[in-house]
């Protein structure tokens, strides 16, 4: 029960976001989404490096370095080539990327969100899994901080997808639904995770890193950019700093 909990919490976390519509009763302004979007880059950033990568070179011995280095380099390659299937819409550029599809918008800006969702979701399944596996308390206090973690940055992702889709006319409700359905592949793919440390325990160093460079590719690749389309730059970098400091802290409090 307290795994299935755990790796609820980031969905929760998105729900949350999604609510968001019903407080604005005017158009958000681009500046709100992109400090949203800056928050959750500082969340992503910091949880790659404490909760991930740390852990990956403490598990992989004196020899961590090689698997920890190749794992985050496949992680931020498999995104590549999500990136560049997955049709979907950013929704501060409406740039359009993946393969030619005809789509609705709603959907491509879900389907930008899932991208992001995947490897969050992977993350908190591996800590979760490795947990399970030790029993220790303190690998499920990690997990659990990593989950808080990223239900704290799904709160601006929530937010990031139901808010752009009020802009286009949507109605209040329809546009929480499908903020709140975004993040439903972070739960689903905890569980695949943790399914998948139950059959090769022994790789977690490369698994661990290969979650932490898919979230790193997010972050650079998507949140970052998107987050100073806004002119007001200056106020997006101390935001992203403020979301590397909340995750730090949480780590280190519960982990």
């Amino acid at each position: 029960m307290e795994t299935f909990i755990g790796i609820m919490i980031p969905f929760f976390g998105t729900t949350l976001g999604a609510l968001c519509v019903f407080l604005f009763r005017e158009k958000v302004s681009d500046k709100i989404l992109s400090s949203f979007l800056a928050l959750a880059a500082g969340i992503m950033v910091s949880a790659s490096f404490f909760s991930l990568i740390l852990p990956a070179l403490e598990a992989g011995g004196d020899n961590a370095i090689i698997p920890v280095t190749i794992g985050f380099m496949a992680g931020g390659i498999f995104l590549f080539v999500l990136d560049r299937i997955l049709p979907h819409l950013h929704p501060n550029t409406n740039t359009v990327e993946g393969l030619p599809a005809h789509l609705k918008k709603s959907t491509m800006l879900v389907l930008a969100v899932t991208l992001h969702n995947i490897p969050e979701g992977m993350a908190v399944g591996l800590l979760y899994g490795v947990a399970l596996q030790s029993g220790d308390v303190v690998s499920f206090s990690s997990a659990l901080a990593l989950s808080l973690g990223i239900a704290l940055q799904n709160i601006p992702e929530g937010a990031a997808i139901s808010l752009p889709l009020k802009k286009t006319g949507m109605s209040n409700v329809k546009a929480f639904i499908y903020g709140m359905l975004s993040g439903i592949v972070e739960p689903l793919g905890a569980a695949i995770a943790i399914f998948f440390v139950s059959l090769v325990g022994g790789m977690m160093p490369w698994l661990l890193s290969f979650a932490a460079g898919a979230m790193m590719y997010v972050v650079v690749e998507e949140l970052i950019p998107e987050a100073h389309m806004d002119e007001h730059s200056h106020h997006i970098t101390f935001i992203f700093m403020i979301g590397f400091a909340m995750m730090m802290v949480l780590d280190v409090v519960l982990g």
